[in-house]
């Protein structure tokens, strides 16, 4: 399914919340994002109409099995940057700031070769 970039950074910070805190909200969302609440409800029902979350009305948001996939898509290849650019000694907040530019530009083979090659730093 192919998304915009900004639907797949909601569904990055949708998992990131739901790991970090068990439960996401509209504002849990927009705080992170930095917008306004009213944009995350758009954003929110545009996804659950594709089916990727479910949302109950001033209530708990919860990403479907297909939501879960894709985030942890997005996640995985914005870590992978991150890794990357660290290695290159980039601070640690400039490489999140840059992976989440990068991210979304480069193929999928190449997110697969940065995998590998910050694995192979890793050891």
């Amino acid at each position: 399914m192919k998304l915009s970039r900004r639907a797949e950074d909601y569904l990055r910070i949708i998992y990131e919340i739901r790991k970090e805190k068990g439960r996401v909200r509209i504002k849990d969302i927009a705080s992170a994002l930095e917008v306004r609440p009213p944009t995350v409800t758009e954003m929110v029902d545009k996804l659950r109409r594709k089916g990727l979350l479910i949302y109950e009305k001033r209530g708990r948001i919860s990403l479907t099995e297909e939501g879960e996939k894709l985030a942890r898509n997005v996640k995985d290849r914005h870590m992978a940057i991150v890794k990357l650019l660290e290695i290159a000694g980039v601070p640690g907040e400039v490489a999140k700031r840059d992976a989440h530019k990068i991210e979304h530009i480069v193929s999928i083979e190449t997110i697969e070769c940065i995998k590998n090659f910050v694995r192979k730093m890793e050891v």
